[in-house]
């Protein structure tokens, strides 16, 4: 009769304790089970704080009309809760006022008027994952069998399914919850790339939704933007933002093209300094791509929270937000780029026939030809590595330096290169002009990986003065490149060169040429031998024949034999100095007129 009564009981435990509500009203309702069914005056249930050496009670059951506090903290010394966790069984004390075990709750026992306590743990945890026992006493001294044990037993396990179910139903509704947010924010974030596309509206939003510190790496306008400090660096924020924003963002954007340019199964370790405090880190560096074409990079850095299904796909939704937005003002660059292009070609190169109709059109696109100006010519080397898909990526870069060097100037894209037109100045006024011909330099041999030409023209002041200056500037970066020469360049470097190449496409140079080397170079072009390239290298070396091998890779021998054949066939002989003179003039103004075909 009483097993039959314990079951019948147990199902009503059971409607009890799973009739729904949050995790508190569920450990509550399971202290009411305990206390009425198995017959305990009260009860309580209470987290185990084993860092900070506490019992903590989270819910009580108190059927007493005497309001009073009720001490909520215990500390484990004195509590029976970590024995009953330690041994993974039931805990129990006959009479509380008599026991020499637990002084605390021989105190309460006279306060609160009970005196058994039995203490059972529970196989599950609180919120912040603390375990849980449950703690009944009882007014009179009860003696408890091995049935009562079994049944309180039943009953704190269909509380552990309870809770369980209900910390199973609170972690899907919050990942439903996440993931719906996410999709919203995507949309969100989408409408916003596609309507406003400024990287100052979109960051702001990005901060509130990630909980992990990040750095958009943008290729298109070569620039790094950081908000919060890696999580456990010690690094203020606004001390990261600085450090990003000077020193290191060069290193930031070297690192993001390397793991797009080359990427690798495992993340890299970084290692960099902001404030005298160096931080190590392996930051998860995802490509930002639109339309086939990579536009950048999201530096993620890790945190203490781990990343989610819901996480991934807000990641996802920023990172086309972001992609987007990026493509955008390619987009829009070029296409403001594109007219004023070709109003510049057709002036560079003499396609305009009236000074009154090119001069109105140029006011319309922000340019005054009847200002004197010049040009900051930028030449892309033809050895480049295709690292931006074309000159107009460099559009953007490259016209964020102006306001910073106090150079007010409209930049131009062309295809060899850029062309950035400025007020003309005196030569003692150009300092602001010259220091930011530097860092043009500086800025595009780190995307490139290769210097460019950097060179500013004369003064031009009416149309006809533009054509004159661009083609004297590619006749100097000609001249670089043969010889091996980059950066900003200056005329004083070459000597008398670019006079001699501004004949270079005379009868008589050419004619020069071929009376000097030119029975060599045909004999080159018509048998495949190294000759002509021989010479060079041997006129290069300071006609030193151990030199000029090493610089050939051949064998001194080779070599000797080759200026003896050279010699024997050409009459070619550079042992004079003014015959190696006239050799060398004659080898370089070849390169140059190739290079001009």
């Amino acid at each position: 009769m009483v097993e039959t009564s314990r079951i019948q009981s147990l199902r009503v435990v059971a409607s009890l304790i799973n009739s729904g509500g949050d995790l508190a009203t569920v450990l509550q309702r399971l202290v009411l089970a305990a206390c009425r069914h198995a017959n305990w005056s009260m009860g309580s249930i209470m987290a185990v704080d084993v860092e900070h050496g506490h019992a903590l009670v989270v819910v009580r059951h108190d059927p007493t009309l005497i309001q009073r506090p009720l001490p909520d903290r215990w500390e484990l010394a004195t509590s029976p809760s970590l024995v009953a966790l330690r041994r993974n069984e039931p805990v129990f004390i006959r009479d509380a006022r008599v026991s020499e075990e637990f002084p605390g709750y021989r105190r309460e026992a006279f306060e609160r008027d009970y005196h058994s306590v039995l203490v059972v743990p529970m196989n599950c945890t609180d919120d912040d994952g603390r375990p849980l026992v449950l703690s009944v006493v009882s007014r009179a001294i009860a003696e408890v069998s091995e049935e009562d044990l079994t049944f309180i037993g039943m009953i704190v396990q269909l509380g552990e399914i309870a809770v369980e179910r209900q910390r199973r139903l609170r972690e899907e509704t919050l990942a439903a919850e996440r993931l719906q947010r996410a999709l919203e924010v995507h949309t969100s974030l989408l409408r916003q790339a596609l309507e406003d596309g400024a990287m100052a509206t979109l960051l702001p939003r990005i901060r509130d939704l990630l909980p992990y510190s990040i750095v958009i790496v943008d290729f298109t306008a070569n620039l790094v933007t950081a908000d919060r400090a890696p999580c456990g660096s010690g690094i203020a924020d606004a001390d990261w933002q600085a450090a990003v924003a000077a020193s290191l963002g060069p290193a930031i954007m070297k690192a993001a093209r390397d793991a797009v340019d080359h990427p690798v199964a495992t993340v890299p370790t970084l290692f960099w300094e902001v404030g005298g405090k160096r931080i190590r880190t392996a930051p998860r560096i995802d490509p930002l791509t639109a339309d086939g074409e990579t536009v950048g990079a999201l530096m993620i850095f890790p945190g203490a929270q781990p990343y989610g299904q819901a996480d991934q796909l807000l990641l996802d939704g920023i990172k086309h937000a972001l992609s987007i937005q990026m493509l955008r003002n390619v987009i829009r660059f070029r296409y403001e780029n594109r007219t004023l292009t070709d109003l510049f070609l057709e002036l560079v190169e003499r396609r305009w026939r009236d000074h009154r109709d090119i001069g109105q059109r140029a006011l319309r696109l922000g340019l005054n030809l009847d200002l004197p100006s010049q040009m900051i010519v930028v030449g892309l080397p033809d050895r480049s590595p295709k690292a931006v898909s074309a000159a107009a990526d460099l559009h953007l870069p490259v016209q964020r330096l102006l306001p910073l060097h106090g150079v007010a100037g409209t930049l131009v894209a062309v295809p060899a290169g850029l062309v950035c037109l400025i007020p003309a100045t005196d030569e003692r006024s150009q300092g602001p002009v010259k220091r930011l011909m530097a860092q043009i330099v500086r800025d595009i041999a780190g995307i490139l990986q290769v210097e460019p030409f950097v060179l500013l023209t004369g003064r031009c002041a009416s149309p006809p003065d533009y054509a004159e200056a661009w083609e004297r500037s590619w006749r100097m970066i000609r001249i670089a490149e043969e010889f091996g020469r980059s950066g900003v360049l200056d005329t004083r470097q070459f000597g008398p060169l670019p006079m001699l190449l501004a004949a270079a496409s005379t009868d008589e140079v050419r004619g020069y040429v071929a009376d000097s080397i030119g029975g060599l170079i045909e004999y080159d072009r018509r048998h495949g031998t190294p000759y002509m390239e021989t010479l060079a290298a041997y006129l290069k070396a300071g006609c030193r024949t151990k030199a000029c091998s090493d610089l050939l890779g051949v064998h001194v021998t080779t070599l000797r034999y080759r200026l003896t054949r050279i010699a024997e066939l050409f009459g070619i002989d550079v042992e004079s100095p003014d015959r190696r003179f006239s050799v060398e003039l004659a080898v370089h103004l070849s390169g140059i007129i190739d290079r001009s075909a």
